[in-house]
C-alpha cells in the first residue's frame, strides 16, 4: 500500500506537527534530567498523551540522572523490555518495575532520603548486647 501524494498545504502541515512532536518529546526528556518530573509522572502522561506514550523507552530512561545507555539497557533486558519499545507499549507490570527500579536507585544514590530498615540501630553510639 503506497502513501497517497500529499499537497504542499498537507506536506508542511505535517511538518509542522512532526516538529511539535520533536519539541514537546525533547521537554519532557530535559524536564526528567533536571528533575522537574519524575519517572512515575511521565508514564502517567504518556498514558493521557500520544506525543509522549511514543517515545522510546531507552531514550526516556537515558534522560534519567546517572542513567547512560549501558544501565537503561541493562535495566530494560531485566525487565524484558524490548530495545524498540515505546512507553505505550509497555504493559503495568513492565511499568511498575520501572518505577520501582528507579525509585529504589535514588534512595539509594540519597541515603538520606532512605528509609531506615528493620532492625537497624536507633541511636549511635551506644553499645547494643547480643542474646545468644
Amino acid at each position: 500500500m503506497s502513501i497517497p501524494p500529499l499537497s504542499d498545504e498537507q506536506r508542511q502541515q505535517a511538518r509542522r506537527a512532526a516538529t511539535e512532536a520533536r519539541r514537546r518529546r525533547a521537554e519532557i526528556k530535559q524536564a526528567l534530567r533536571t528533575g522537574d518530573q519524575s519517572l512515575a509522572q511521565v508514564l502517567e502522561a504518556a498514558e493521557r498523551d500520544d506525543v509522549i506514550a511514543h517515545t522510546k523507552v531507552v531514550d526516556v530512561l537515558k534522560s534519567l540522572p546517572r542513567v547512560g545507555a549501558v544501565r537503561a539497557a541493562k535495566v530494560m533486558d531485566r525487565l524484558d523490555i524490548a530495545p524498540n519499545r515505546r512507553l505505550r507499549g509497555l504493559g503495568k507490570h513492565q511499568t511498575a518495575a520501572l518505577v520501582s527500579e528507579f525509585v529504589r536507585s535514588n534512595a539509594s544514590a540519597h541515603p538520606a532520603a532512605a528509609p531506615q530498615s528493620v532492625g537497624a540501630p536507633q541511636s549511635v553510639g551506644a553499645p547494643q548486647s547480643v542474646d545468644e
